[in-house]
């Protein structure tokens, strides 16, 4: 009874400790960002500058306008991208693409950083997202072919029209609650994560997680790491990585392909239910993403398994000489 208690205790002690930890390196990513995407949208430099993804626009099948939600929620959010989404006469088959665009590539400087703290150079891990949504939102178009729209004129900015001052407060409201709901969920994985470990209990888990892990082509020591980003999002995955980026339990090559599968598939539930009430089927809110994930990791498991057959045949001739 006593060793359970010490273990429990050691368990949550540990979970807090990291917790605290890692909200704090998260807040000081997310507020400032925060802020800085405000006060471009308050700007109105979002609505200039999306001239400048029409050549991609039609890459992918859709109006020039669907730049407008593509910019707002790949510098913002999800919750940007449906509301611009909202002001513009879309038809479902062009918010359909949008939306899985979006669900790949969304809020990229902030969770480009997060993803850079822990284990992936930020560039790398964004240049990556912004690739896959590109290459699956041209696939997807083949089965909707969408009807061409015509161009719509950009409306300026919600935010734009309210005084500088109520965006502020709202900002500062927003913040503090999203600070808030952060601060709790990550220190309650991190208590959890702790607790398991003092019991051994990831192991055990990981082992349940196996055959979802090998579908999507990942090793078994990232199950939890992999489900927690997949449950929560990046933001909250990426806290509980970090430490264990710190504990130096995972090789490059394993964090490289942990975020290459987050980086497309996360926050699995709450994400994709933003655009039902669009009107968007259910099946290309989930289906879509999680087939590219499984792609993009084999073909990464692929071309590191090719280099590294390279290295060591260039390692054995050095030898021979």
């Amino acid at each position: 009874m006593e060793s359970f208690q010490n273990k429990l205790k050691s368990g949550l002690t540990d979970g807090m400790n990291k917790g605290w930890s890692g909200f704090v390196w998260m807040i000081k990513i997310l507020v400032p960002i925060s802020f800085l995407s405000m006060l471009l949208d308050y700007s109105g430099w979002i609505n200039k500058i999306d001239f400048l993804l029409e050549p991609a626009m039609s890459l992918m099948s859709l109006p020039p306008v669907a730049a407008l939600p593509l910019i707002v929620g790949m510098l913002t959010g999800i919750y940007g991208g449906v509301a611009s989404m909202l002001m513009l006469p879309l038809s479902t088959e062009h918010k359909t693409l949008i939306a899985i665009f979006l669900l790949i590539s969304h809020n990229l400087i902030q969770e480009g950083m997060i993803q850079g703290k822990s284990g992936i150079h930020p560039l790398k891990a964004t240049l990556f997202r912004v690739t896959a949504s590109v290459v699956t939102v041209v696939i997807v178009a083949q089965f909707l072919a969408p009807e061409s729209a015509a161009f719509v004129t950009k409306s300026a900015s919600a935010s734009a029209t309210v005084p500088f001052m109520m965006l502020l407060k709202s900002w500062c409201i927003e913040t503090v609650w999203l600070s808030v709901k952060i601060f709790v969920i990550i220190l309650c994985l991190m208590m959890l994560l702790g607790i398991m470990k003092s019991f051994d209990a990831v192991r055990h888990i990981a082992k349940l997680l196996t055959p979802v892990l090998k579908l999507m082509g990942l090793d078994p020591q990232v199950g939890i790491l992999w489900l927690t980003a997949g449950i929560f999002g990046i933001s909250y995955g990426a806290a509980v990585i970090v430490e264990e980026v710190k504990e130096g339990n995972l090789t490059d090559e394993e964090l490289t392909r942990l975020h290459f599968s987050i980086g497309i598939n996360h926050a699995m539930i709450e994400d994709p239910v933003l655009f039902l009430p669009l009107g968007i089927h259910p099946f290309w809110l989930w289906i879509p993403r999680i087939a590219a994930a499984v792609i993009a990791v084999r073909l990464l498991r692929l071309w590191q398994q090719v280099k590294k057959h390279g290295e060591s045949h260039e390692l054995d001739q050095e030898s021979v000489k």
